[in-house]
């Protein structure tokens, strides 16, 4: 499949090239559902003719705030497709900082999922079926009612509007929680998010349409955004985890192939399965020891691509078996490759799935940066390193030790403030990360 232009061609292929069965996948009642290819695209048809109807155009935002579910996808890909840029708003933000918000990005229209989220605000869609809004909120489904008698008349609509969409139109508008001062809305292109999903695509070696990954970091950040796209891009499955507490549950329920995470979920596996083990009889913790040695030397060898000795893989085989494979199952058994982003991941964690035969992939970037600037690879990776630089990207050092970067990832601009935006982008084109660090000599960051 050809590289798709924007965001709304990236969709089209995927809809259009998979056709599959369960596009989506979301947890309701005790049981999962899956969402078609077809009725993915219906959704986020229906739904962008709706917004229209709502006043929605070129150019406008339209906020989104919710947790992880298909109509997270069908509101972000319908306001793409009309045109419009969104504006993604963390639930869990208070009522004043979501009015910020608001206010700053002058939305048109506002998306919530459940009545909780709507009592300070007015012309807003409500997603949650069966939920009492305040009056004066619109039933997503009335929005989508509207919408599909305008599909009927004119079928293409859509598909033609979405095509007039540029790459350097605006996509989103994300506010950083900044320590001092305001949130600052970062605004990104559709061109800068899909540079970052051809650029990332390496680090997910062979993915394909029978893959599966599941999605539990907030939407609303750049991070699972953007891998998200990448699984639209590649036909992969996506399920929406219930929720953080649920989500070791849901991985054995899925069994995803595939998943991002920040260290805390890795961190939080690696203290559970020691805290087990502390508690098993003296033998058992003499063999998950010996395990982890062996486990840890055969990771070490693929790290620096080098064939372990015959002893070395007998002696793992033999760990897998009695030792990782369980370690495995508890996080669906079907685990190829996690990718880890965020904050920086411990070197003992990294390695200690490592040795269980999970590769965990860190990462590096901003919201800035759409996002990802550094990634480590399955055949190019040095654990406590965030990997080499991604084909496309310039990293330089500046002489303080800042990282500074340039390339087509890097973000349009600040909304509505071209002072900060001058303070960020020099006049080279370097972003300033405000981040230390520095490049090994094999290039890695």
């Amino acid at each position: 499949m050809s590289d798709p232009a924007s965001l709304c061609d990236l969709f089209y292929r995927s809809v259009d090239t998979f056709r599959k069965p369960k596009h989506l996948e979301y947890k309701r009642g005790g049981g999962w559902r899956a969402v078609s290819s077809e009725e993915f695209r219906r959704a986020v048809e229906e739904l962008s003719l709706g917004l229209a109807a709502l006043g929605v155009e070129a150019g406008d935002r339209v906020a989104l705030l919710s947790e992880n579910r298909p109509e997270w996808a069908y509101t972000d890909m319908a306001a793409l497709a009309a045109r419009a840029a969104d504006v993604p708003i963390y639930p869990t933000l208070t009522a004043p900082q979501v009015l910020y918000v608001l206010k700053d990005s002058e939305a048109k229209v506002v998306v919530v999922s459940t009545p909780d989220q709507a009592p300070h605000l007015r012309h807003v869609v409500g997603m949650e079926e069966g939920a009492s809004f305040p009056p004066g909120v619109l039933r997503l489904e009335e929005v989508r009612e509207t919408g599909r008698a305008r599909l009927a008349e004119r079928p293409d609509a859509v598909r033609q509007r979405s095509a007039e969409v540029r790459p350097d139109d605006l996509a989103t508008i994300i506010y950083t929680s900044g320590t001092t001062g305001d949130p600052k809305g970062v605004m990104l292109t559709h061109a800068n998010i899909v540079f970052d999903v051809k650029a990332s695509t390496a680090a997910f070696a062979g993915l394909h349409q029978d893959d599966v990954a599941l999605s539990f970091l907030p939407l609303c950040h750049i991070f699972e955004r953007m891998a998200e796209y990448l699984m639209l891009h590649h036909g992969v499955t996506i399920a929406y985890a219930e929720g953080v507490d649920q989500v070791v549950g849901n991985m054995a329920e899925v069994r995803p192939t595939l998943m991002c995470s920040v260290p805390r979920f890795y961190e939080k596996v690696h203290a559970r399965v020691l805290e087990k083990v502390a508690g098993d009889p003296a033998w058992r913790r003499r063999l998950f020891r010996w395990a982890l040695r062996v486990g840890s030397d055969a990771f070490w060898h693929r790290v620096r691509k080098t064939r372990p000795g015959a002893a070395l893989r007998l002696q793992h085989a033999v760990a897998d078996r009695l030792v990782f494979k369980k370690i495995r199952a508890r996080v669906g058994g079907r685990i190829r490759i996690f990718i880890s982003g965020g904050a920086p991941l411990a070197k003992e964690v990294a390695e200690f799935f490592g040795a269980a035969g999970l590769l965990i992939l860190e990462g590096y970037g901003l919201s800035e940066t759409s996002p990802v600037i550094a990634l480590n690879l399955p055949d190019a990776m040095k654990p406590g390193t965030v990997g080499r630089p991604i084909p496309g990207v310039e990293v330089e050092i500046a002489p303080d030790g800042e990282i500074l970067t340039r390339g087509p990832h890097v973000m349009k601009g600040y909304f509505h403030k071209p002072e900060a935006t001058a303070e960020a982008i020099d006049a080279r084109g370097f972003f300033h990360t405000g981040d230390v660090g520095h490049l090994d000599p094999d290039g890695f960051l």
